[in-house]
């Protein structure tokens, strides 16, 4: 006879870290915050931010959230191949080093280890960008150091994979939740049209559901929650405070 009696387990929990070895590496994950005369640029942790909200959006039906998720994931698709492109160039590079001679990796003696809280799998391969352009950085210094590029080259390098995450950045901070659902859409209500005034019309397979992205959530068909209105401050307050890791990561 088989007892029966309830299994109280809870949720699965994970630590995870993010290790980085460039200044360069390091000061896109942590942007830069605005001030007077001076626009705020989003970092690692904002963009986070964004995808956890663009994951929860999704979640509640909302066709806006899942476009601008298509678009993202393009988006960091894109950059990885490109950066992949730049750090091929590199290996290239590498090859005229004399068979002679050996080097190691070139690594920090003090690297920055970080604690990564992601929501989102759009948030972890933006980190794993990152740590493709971190190993490109590294691998650059190390070839200028050596001789076997000039500065020009190196900076060519190094430039162009940085500007492959700010502009991923970028296009995380123009988001903003329409709140509204298929079933808005469908009824054409005021709160429809006001989200496509200001959006667009989502194409017709995404209005449908029948095309999502790969890491898009289950859609969990509730009583319709509000979604935080403090959304529209996202541009303005890209970074969450240092002592809130809930919100994405932190440096």
């Amino acid at each position: 006879m088989v007892d029966h009696y309830q299994l109280n387990l809870g949720s699965l929990r994970s630590s995870i870290t993010l290790t980085l070895h460039t200044h360069h590496a390091a000061r896109l994950w942590q942007g830069r915050a605005g001030r007077e005369g001076v626009f705020g640029i989003m970092g690692m942790a904002g963009y986070i931010s964004v995808t956890n909200l663009l994951k929860q959006a999704s979640s509640q039906d909302d066709p806006f959230a899942d476009w601008f998720m298509l678009q993202l994931e393009d988006k960091v698709l894109q950059a990885k191949a490109e950066l992949l492109a730049l750090t091929e160039q590199v290996k290239l590079v590498e090859r005229d080093l004399p068979s002679q001679v050996s080097i190691g990796d070139n690594l920090n003696i003090h690297p920055v280890t970080l604690p990564l809280f992601i929501g989102s799998q759009l948030g972890f391969l933006a980190v794993y960008l990152l740590t493709d352009y971190d190993s490109l950085v590294r691998r650059v210094l190390l070839a200028h150091h050596t001789a076997l590029i000039g500065r020009a080259d190196m900076e060519y390098w190094i430039d162009g994979g940085a500007h492959l995450l700010r502009s991923l950045f970028s296009m995380a901070q123009q988001f903003r939740l329409a709140g509204v659902s298929r079933d808005d859409m469908a009824a054409n209500n005021a709160r429809a049209r006001e989200a496509i005034d200001k959006f667009g019309i989502p194409p017709q397979d995404i209005l449908e559901g029948t095309r999502r992205s790969q890491f898009a959530p289950p859609i969990v068909r509730t009583a319709k929650a509000a979604l935080p209105s403090e959304a529209d401050q996202l541009a303005d307050d890209v970074e969450p405070s240092p002592g809130d890791p809930a919100e994405g990561g932190e440096a």
